[in-house]
């Protein structure tokens, strides 16, 4: 892959990537050898032959990778090395003068692709049915490792470093007042912003309960909704959790197979949760694509990890977090409070649709929580438009 940039502080960079590379993914695309279908009809062998069949079939095929490449570099995109890595991140500023500076955060297997959908209406509201008093100046960085940043190569990259990074990235932006917001590792990622209080941060959104993993024995299940929560922790912890603890232990070994083979990358990056696969696997077997999980929009996801050969390294953030979670237990303290206001919106497809209880909890004094009727897991790609409003909601009133 080849980025092009200048040689200053902060460098504007592009993306394109040499044709011998599509043609090698297409060929190695073409050669994937199958495994026998499944012997049930669900998700619990892992993704359905069927649907890597018919993703297989249109990646080869009818995909444009080029479409998606022109489509970042419309984007102003930069790079600039933070604490030895070289991060790689979207600064889009909003037309209205008096917008809010706004760092989000995606997770995995996401990329800032995820997010792309929601630079219009958080930048420009007024041409999607907002107020231009709700504009965001937006920062969309690429997680170390994962995409177009450059992997670390030391140990020591968790969230809490990841959080150091963003707060020193808006600070070389010149933003001295801004929030931030994030889901999945992203969620983790802004949390840990949160407790650190870092100077100009003003509060958070966050779209998963990622504490919730750690305090499920201690979390309420008096209600309905608190019960339903358990159950898909549980469910979770027991029945999806596969992907977790293999990058959590071994992000080495599974790498291997992640930069070898586009259809293993593509079948392990689709196995995340069960709603978001199901709704993947209607855009490609039925053609029938859930809000904006396309078949092109998801493609272009995993395309970004192939051209990168970012899988390995993407996974080893899972090997930092269950360390840094047993360094906390062992020394048997609770995580500091958080510094900022918090605001939090459960969207129903979530792993665990987070109750209020739960995050009153978690985050005492919640400034702000709401619960939305569709929307699951990759919130801010499926219902862009959905998510961008709650965005706006969420730090109304800490303009």
């Amino acid at each position: 892959m080849t980025i092009v940039d200048t040689p200053t502080e902060i460098r504007p960079t592009s993306m394109h990537v040499p044709q011998d590379q599509l043609d090698d993914l297409r060929r190695r695309i073409e050669a994937t050898r199958w495994p026998s279908p499944e012997l049930v009809d669900d998700r619990t062998q892992g993704v359905r032959l069927s649907t890597m069949q018919a993703l297989a079939r249109y990646w080869a095929t009818e995909y444009d990778w080029r479409r998606a490449e022109a489509r970042l570099n419309a984007l102003p995109q930069f790079t600039t090395e933070i604490d030895g890595v070289e991060i790689h991140f979207i600064h889009v500023r909003s037309r209205h003068e008096d917008a809010m500076p706004l760092i989000m955060t995606h997770g995995w297997p996401g990329s800032v692709v995820e997010l792309l959908e929601t630079v219009g209406p958080l930048t420009d509201p007024t041409s999607y049915g907002g107020r231009a008093e709700d504009a965001f100046h937006l920062v969309l960085p690429s997680l170390p490792g994962y995409g177009i940043s450059g992997a670390p190569t030391e140990l020591g990259w968790n969230s809490g470093r990841i959080g150091q990074a963003w707060a020193e990235l808006m600070r070389r932006l010149g933003y001295d007042r801004y929030v931030a917001q994030g889901g999945d590792v992203g969620a983790d990622v802004t949390d840990a912003m949160a407790r650190q209080g870092a100077a100009g941060l003003i509060g958070v959104h966050l779209t998963l309960l990622a504490p919730a993993l750690g305090l499920k024995d201690q979390l309420p299940t008096g209600t309905d909704e608190e019960r339903a929560a358990r159950a898909a922790v549980e469910t979770f912890t027991t029945d999806g959790f596969g992907y977790f603890l293999e990058q959590q232990t071994r992000p080495q070994t599974i790498g291997y197979s992640l930069l070898d083979s586009p259809i293993g990358l593509a079948a392990w990056m689709l196995d995340h949760d069960t709603d978001s696969l199901l709704k993947i696997s209607r855009a490609f077997v039925d053609s029938a694509p859930v809000g904006n999980l396309t078949r092109d929009h998801v493609l272009d996801n995993i395309t970004l990890y192939w051209l990168t050969g970012t899988g390995a390294s993407a996974a080893r953030w899972y090997w930092e977090f269950g360390r840094f979670l047993a360094a906390v237990a062992a020394a048997g303290q609770a995580p500091p409070p958080t510094r900022v206001p918090v605001a939090f919106t459960a969207f129903p497809g979530e792993i665990w649709a987070a109750p209020r209880s739960w995050v009153e909890i978690v985050y005492p004094g919640v400034a702000y929580f709401n619960s939305v009727d569709r929307g699951g897991h990759f919130a801010a790609w499926e219902e862009p438009q959905l998510f961008s409003d709650e965005v706006r909601a969420a730090f109304r009133a800490v303009r």
